[in-house]
């Protein structure tokens, strides 16, 4: 598949197993957010998205960032995105990736969201083919430079066999 990636270990595999920590992982990509920032824009209890801030931390997915000065004298910790994430294959677990889009895809707008579906006939080459030439596509825009006037977007994909056409 064009990407080399790496096996996730089990407990890389187990953290990337829930919809809500590759959401957190998501939200903190383009900035650094603390636990309640984090727990605010995912609707969610500060104490639950702490404990998977927490294991998203200890496996590496999140690094914590300078401390900086909360409300009322507290001490609050910002949690970046490694992109580590990009790095490994999980397997066969995509249950949570599925579920963390459709979460995400139902709170933007309709005319802010593209979907395209497509059927084919490919052998084992062609297919291993396409795969190759989607990750490359997929490489490239994710190192580029980010532009100054532009706006997040996410992309999910999913190759998969279409048994209804068996």
């Amino acid at each position: 598949m064009g990407i080399q990636r790496r096996p996730a270990t089990e407990a890389e595999a187990r953290a990337l197993a829930s919809a809500v920590r590759l959401r957190v992982l998501r939200l903190c990509l383009d900035r650094a957010l603390t636990n309640k920032e984090i727990a605010e824009r995912l609707g969610a209890n500060p104490a639950t998205i702490l404990h998977h801030v927490r294991k998203l931390v200890a496996t590496g997915f999140l690094a914590a960032e300078p401390s900086r000065p909360g409300p009322r004298g507290s001490t609050e910790i910002p949690y970046r995105a490694t992109g580590k994430s990009w790095q490994l294959d999980v397997g066969e677990s995509h249950d949570a990736m599925l579920e963390a889009f459709l979460q995400e895809v139902r709170l933007a707008e309709a005319k802010q969201t593209d979907f395209t579906r497509l059927g084919l006939w490919l052998d084992d080459a062609e297919r291993a083919e396409l795969l190759a030439r989607l990750h490359e596509v997929l490489e490239d825009f994710r190192t580029r430079e980010r532009s100054a006037d532009g706006e997040a977007y996410s992309l999910f994909l999913a190759v998969h066999r279409d048994i209804s056409r068996d």
